[in-house]
């Protein structure tokens, strides 16, 4: 195998593949052979989770795979956060994310808190079927710069804005950024709820609140 040319390919399959030890093999290996931890990110893992989160979405991968691409994902950061820790010695700011009320769908959070993650951001995942008080609670505790909410289903997408309205009423609003995604939730509904931004996918949720925070 010709690592130096096929290093992020080899790294994107085997994630894709659910290969743990060998995402965190090949990392060491691409370190070694000089390519920094920001392009092994992009161009190796980011790469492959965008493969799965794709699969993931059209029904073409299950979540058990899923999960463990996730795992082999954060095999290759085990590797690659402290290196990255230095690039980004001081973290400016938090991201809580967490699925709104009702809804229990975890596997997409999980995706984009975890390419956040990659790009050393500092993120408080607060879980699924979160109500809009605790959303609230969480932006009062913890402070964050952004608030990043799910929704994989019609029936619960109206919690987004209660949950807007809930940090109004606190006169918290003004202190967050919200950000919305999730399966049926489009720009035009992100829009209507007074969202300050909308995520399509989990790369472009967390590219968007990278550049809010590091911009």
């Amino acid at each position: 195998m010709d690592l130096d040319s096929n290093v992020y390919e080899d790294i994107k399959s085997s994630l894709i593949d659910g290969r743990a030890s060998l995402v965190k093999l090949l990392a060491e290996q691409a370190l070694r052979l000089g390519h920094s931890p920001e392009e092994i990110v992009d161009k190796g893992l980011l790469e492959g989770m965008n493969v799965v989160g794709s699969r993931f979405r059209n029904g073409s991968m299950a979540i058990p795979d899923v999960l463990l691409s996730s795992r082999a994902m954060h095999a290759g950061l085990y590797v690659l956060k402290p290196l990255l820790a230095q690039t980004h010695p001081s973290k400016e700011g938090r991201i809580v994310i967490g699925t709104v009320a009702g809804d229990l769908h975890d596997i997409g959070k999980r995706l984009v808190a975890i390419i956040m993650e990659s790009k050393g951001l500092d993120v408080v995942d607060i879980g699924i079927d979160v109500p809009p008080e605790a959303f609230v609670q969480s932006v009062a505790q913890l402070k964050p710069r952004v608030l990043a909410m799910s929704a994989l289903l019609t029936t619960t997408m109206l919690s987004m804005k209660q949950t807007i309205r809930a940090l109004e009423k606190a006169g918290l609003r003004s202190t967050v950024k919200v950000v919305v995604g999730g399966g049926p939730v489009t720009r035009e509904f992100a829009d209507d709820i007074g969202a300050d931004g909308y995520g399509h996918d989990a790369t472009s949720g967390a590219t968007l609140c990278a550049g809010w925070i590091t911009g």
